[in-house]
């Protein structure tokens, strides 16, 4: 099992670039499925959650060409008798993105086998939304206990309207790539509409689809018999952004991030100015100088602040890890509510032992009282639980007095691209170890 072992007190200086958004990636990834023809996909980021989506389609069938700057996926020939076997179920177990194949699956084949799928341990992520969004398109599934899969059929689709009972992100992805194949229209309320969607829902159109009401939670799909090839462009990671505007207040001495997409980053730099952090936007960059001092702003009531997830356009779940981290040298308390997940608070134990003060209220709500820099955290040794902790005490060990050592890294890599060599040509002092 690797680590990093981390030397805080390096102040990071220089330019970064995002890479390419995961989840992004694994929903166009999969939308390949439903055609014959050559889909192109550029700016794929070379992740292990991404490499091991791609490497399960290559193993279905599917004929992957890499280049320089792109993937091409042709689903020409899928060897369906493969979803049959055990080690399809074993490798769809330890990744959550390999249930976004059911939809494309089940759309143009009429079948889909899937196992509950792995992926970070913080708390119940039900797929109830897919199932129900399935069902009311026609199809039957059926639980098969001795082997703990999910067998889904359908002979054709029939489009239909439905509200579904949560903005699933993966749920929405995997209705709509299901309904671009069913008869007639389909009409999907309560949607999920983050830019990662809508990048879909854009692919799919260029691939033949009819879709309607991109970019609001109300989408129609017109049916089509058949869709043909496309080309695409990944989005910059917007949670990568926001993991490295983190870093750049917590221990940066200026930094520029390049080429981040701006439009497409919604609220997450007012949530970081929030806490006081200064962000300048030139052009797609964010310029993050050197934060001395920050200070959390309050309610116009005077209250404390609070900042909370929600589905897009609220603030995404994945970067209240980080936004916890920079509150602990903050000047002034932020209570954090964590609606969506009942696990994802839990890794603040490892910062209090690196000195911060957090008083975890519950599974879902935790009051830091930053140190306005007065006070610095201690290196320490920890184990990241899952991609976004893992980011989040990783920044934590940068600003760190002191060596720091986490374990359990493929968490970070699922997420994070050759991280260390990039936070290290910007000044950062991280080694990796595979003892």
């Amino acid at each position: 099992m690797a680590s990093f072992i981390i030397e805080g007190g390096h102040p990071l200086s220089g330019t970064i670039s995002p890479q390419g958004a995961k989840n992004e990636a694994l929903q166009v990834i999969c939308a390949s499925l439903l055609t014959s023809e050559k889909v192109t996909i550029h700016n794929i980021p070379n992740i292990r959650d991404v490499n091991n989506l791609i490497q399960l389609l290559r193993d279905i069938g599917v004929k992957v060409e890499k280049t320089a700057d792109a993937y091409t996926f042709q689903a020409d020939e899928l060897n369906l008798s493969y979803l049959e076997s055990d080690e399809f179920v074993q490798k769809c177990a330890a990744l959550r993105g390999s249930v976004l194949m059911i939809g494309p699956l089940l759309a143009r084949m009429g079948k889909a086998v899937i196992t509950k799928p792995g992926g970070d341990k913080i708390g119940r992520r039900r797929l109830d939304t897919h199932f129900l969004g399935f069902q009311k398109l026609g199809a039957k599934f059926n639980h098969v206990p001795r082997r703990d899969v999910y067998e889904i059929t359908a002979k054709r689709l029939k489009g239909t309207d439905m509200l579904l009972d949560e903005a699933s992100v993966t749920g929405t992805a995997n209705i709509v790539m299901a309904a671009v194949f069913a008869k007639g229209t389909t009409t999907i309320y309560n949607a999920a509409c983050e830019p990662y969607l809508q990048q879909l829902c854009h692919l799919l159109n260029k691939m033949g689809a009819h879709i309607s009401g991109i970019a609001s939670n109300l989408l129609t799909i017109v049916g089509v018999n058949e869709l043909h090839g496309a080309e695409h462009k990944v989005l910059p990671d917007m949670i990568e952004v926001g993991s490295f505007i983190g870093m750049a207040a917590m221990c940066g001495d200026g930094i520029r991030i390049k080429d981040v997409s701006v439009n497409n980053l919604g609220i997450i730099p007012d949530a970081f100015r929030r806490l006081g952090v200064k962000i300048k936007v030139e052009g797609d960059d964010l310029i993050i100088p050197r934060q001395r001092h920050y200070e959390v702003q309050s309610f116009i009531d005077g209250t404390i602040m609070t900042l909370a997830d929600a589905p897009w356009p609220g603030l995404t779940p994945d970067l209240l890890s980080v936004l916890i981290v920079v509150a602990t040298q903050a000047r002034g308390s932020v209570l954090f509510h964590q609606k969506m997940f009942e696990s994802r608070l839990f890794f603040v134990d490892k910062l209090i032992d690196m000195g911060a003060q957090i008083i975890l209220c519950d599974p879902h709500r935790a009051v830091v009282v930053g140190h306005d820099r007065k006070v610095c955290l201690r290196g320490g040794r920890m184990s990241s639980p899952d991609i976004r902790a893992g980011i989040a005490l990783l920044i934590a060990a940068m600003s760190a007095n002191g060596s720091s050592r986490i374990e359990n890294i493929e968490q970070i890599d699922r997420g994070y691209e050759n991280i260390e060599t990039r936070l290290n040509a910007l000044g950062a002092k991280i080694i990796r170890s595979e003892k």
